[in-house]
């Protein structure tokens, strides 16, 4: 007698028929969700009119949190949420082109960890601007040339970006970080010529020793040449190698990169920490709202006096308020005097931060806000 549980015959894979009527019916979703982003679409236009006349910004990230968290939290699957989240951030982008025509100053050109972070935020459908410096990017936010700017300004093994620190003791009472980006870094060595024959790689200071110890193992006898961005880099190199073809150059810089200008991939992943993760930050002349879920950064120098940081750290602690970060830079006024950069958790209009702000400005020679924003929750 045959047992009833092997009774099941086995499931017949699906034939030509049934994937004809699976495409019918994503064609037939596809049509309605069509329909649904033009419907969106309109409704964007009528809100662009509304900023207009109410001079509300048409970038505004605390709305841009609050939907990214509705839509994510309203997703059952199976689509990862990083899926959703770019479907969106496409989507947000296209309402821009809609609303107001958006120019976004970055450090670049094509092809720049600072461009992918700008695509990954915003989008496709704004106008990327390469301002070939980060000071640049600055002071075309502060002209009112670009609306908005983002800048690195931090990296998680090689900690701050000068050049975004000492623009923010330049422009920092003129702008505001209005938000924050978190991209995963992966560095790639490009070259146009045998491993072997690499004498010099070009890139940005922060990238070298971000890949100091494979640099150190696999080219300890190579120059390090400084670039202003990695992209710059691929494109010197690329330039190098048709001049000189016995020199020997090489960049460190995304595969993509290499890509646009035509400079192959010897090496991937050359990172000396695979969770490399870089933070950018959105510049703009207008203050960003609470979000619920914020950080502030501020600048500031100390009184020239024995435990003035103690004390201003101790502000923060006494309040509860957690400081996520602290960097400092020389003044550029008076030698062994710091300038301080500190992020902390709250917005400035919080009154517990408020509060501490006005505290700690008793120990300071001055301190500026430069800026509250919603907190990057995920990584792009």
């Amino acid at each position: 007698m045959q047992n009833e549980h092997m009774s099941d015959a086995p499931e017949q894979p699906h034939s030509p028929k049934d994937l004809e009527a699976l495409r019918t019916g994503i064609d037939d979703v596809d049509r309605r969700l069509v329909e649904l982003l033009n419907e969106r679409a309109k409704l964007v236009v009528d809100v662009g009119k509304v900023k207009q006349n109410t001079g509300t910004p048409i970038y505004a990230p605390h709305r841009e949190a609050a939907v990214l968290k509705k839509v994510l939290g309203a997703s059952a699957g199976p689509l990862p949420p990083g899926a959703i989240e770019a479907v969106y951030r496409e989507l947000m982008s296209g309402s821009f082109a809609l609303e107001h025509p958006l120019r976004i100053g970055y450090l670049g050109p094509q092809g720049s960890f600072s461009h992918q972070a700008a695509t990954k935020h915003f989008g496709s459908s704004v106008s990327f601007e390469d301002m070939h410096e980060i000071a640049g990017v600055f002071t075309e936010v502060v002209r009112e040339h670009c609306h908005y700017g983002i800048v690195p300004i931090e990296n998680s093994t090689g900690g701050g970006v000068v050049e975004t620190l000492d623009a923010f003791r330049e422009h920092g009472e003129k702008l505001s970080i209005y938000s924050e980006v978190l991209i995963s870094v992966h560095h790639s060595l490009l070259a146009n010529c045998e491993p072997r024959e690499v004498k010099r790689i070009h890139s940005k200071p922060e990238v070298f020793s971000q890949c100091r110890r494979w640099l150190s193992i696999q080219f300890p006898g190579a120059e390090q040449v400084p670039a202003a961005s990695t992209a710059r880099a691929v494109q010197t190199t690329k330039a190098e190698a048709l001049l000189e073809p016995g020199r020997g150059s090489a960049a460190i810089a995304s595969v993509l990169a290499g890509q646009i200008y035509g400079v192959n991939t010897i090496f991937e992943d050359i990172e000396d920490d695979p969770n490399n993760i870089t933070r950018f930050c959105i510049i703009a002349k207008q203050k960003a709202e609470p979000s619920g879920d914020d950080k502030t950064s501020v600048m500031f120098t100390t009184e020239d006096k024995p435990g003035a940081l103690v004390s201003v750290l101790q502000v923060f602690d006494q309040r509860k308020i957690n400081l996520s970060h602290i960097d400092k830079r020389p003044s550029g006024r008076v030698n062994w005097r710091y300038t301080f950069f500190a992020d902390l958790t709250g917005h400035r209009s919080d009154e517990n931060v408020a509060q501490a702000i006005e505290e700690v400005r008793a120990h300071c020679k001055d301190i500026t806000v430069l800026g509250s924003y919603p907190r990057a929750t995920r990584i792009l």
